[in-house]
């Protein structure tokens, strides 16, 4: 245990030295702020009587007649850009996290982690858990930082957004292992971050198997296209149910869909499966 806890502690302090903590940490604070700094509202009784974001002014008929309820604004406003940070939190995880498989097989530093009385499975799992354990602490600072400034200018508070959180993790969790599967087949940090962000839009394209499929002439084509829908992250799919999960009872349509399990369970099966073979394939590695 001690061990495993070393092991996932040597990953920030590698993410320290290597300025990733830092430069992580400081891109989200950089959107922090500029959120901070572009979102004035006027709110009167509870409702917003004038609003103004990045320095515009919103002209709208239901703020001339009386304001809109602030509440509803902000429900909106949120899922919206629980969107926004579901893309950007991924990106910024998936960058930050990219080398660690690579640096690991460095000739030097895999010998010092190979003397010390651990499995290699284990050694490779304990990165896993300290790259996704970085990548969550980031997405709360981020996330949780967001839904402070909203608190703080409106008062209104939606627990919901946290919601988001959890499903940008999953599909954070499934690409990570994407990448540290790709990371033991290469050593290459550079492979592992392009291959996963394409396999990231890739994913995005997929997601129309259904009308693609019918435009193709083969039915091995077709089959092959269905096939890949299923095996791949259902990215699409998990961003629609974070904006769901956020809205909640403003958007019941959206909601059922996203409480499909579904996508949820092709997206956590995929990780689950690139961790196994990259732990398989890390043990009968020769260094």
């Amino acid at each position: 245990m001690r061990t495993l806890v070393a092991n996932v502690e040597e990953v920030f302090r590698e993410a320290a030295a290597r300025w990733v903590l830092v430069a992580y940490f400081a891109i989200s604070t950089i959107f922090i702020l500029v959120f901070s700094f572009a979102i004035n509202l006027d709110i009167v009784d509870g409702a917003l009587a004038g609003a103004k974001i990045f320095g515009q002014a919103v002209e709208s008929r239901d703020l001339r007649n009386g304001g809109i309820d602030i509440e509803q604004l902000v429900l909106g406003f949120e899922s919206g850009f629980s969107v926004f940070l579901y893309i950007v939190g991924t990106f910024l995880a998936l960058f930050a996290t990219a080398h660690l498989v690579p640096r690991l097989q460095e000739k030097g530093t895999i010998d010092l982690y190979l003397s010390r009385p651990v499995g290699r499975v284990q050694l490779l799992l304990s990165r896993y858990l300290g790259g996704l354990l970085l990548s969550a602490s980031n997405l709360f600072y981020l996330m949780g930082s967001i839904w402070l400034v909203v608190v703080w200018k409106t008062k209104v508070v939606h627990p919901q957004f946290f919601l988001a959180a959890l499903v940008i993790l999953l599909v954070i969790a499934s690409f990570l292992s994407f990448s540290f599967l790709v990371g033991t087949l290469t050593g290459s940090t550079g492979v592992a971050t392009m291959t996963t962000f394409s396999l990231f839009f890739l994913s995005l394209f997929v997601a129309a198997h259904d009308r693609m499929a019918a435009a193709l002439d083969s039915e091995l084509a077709a089959g092959l296209l269905h096939g890949l829908y299923w095996i791949l992250p259902k990215t699409q799919e998990m961003g629609k149910a974070v904006f769901a999960l956020v809205a909640g009872e403003e958007a019941p349509g959206r909601l059922a869909s996203a409480l499909t399990l579904s996508p949820f369970l092709t997206t956590a099966a995929f990780g689950v499966v690139c961790l196994a073979l990259a732990s398989w394939h890390f043990q009968r590695k020769d260094f």
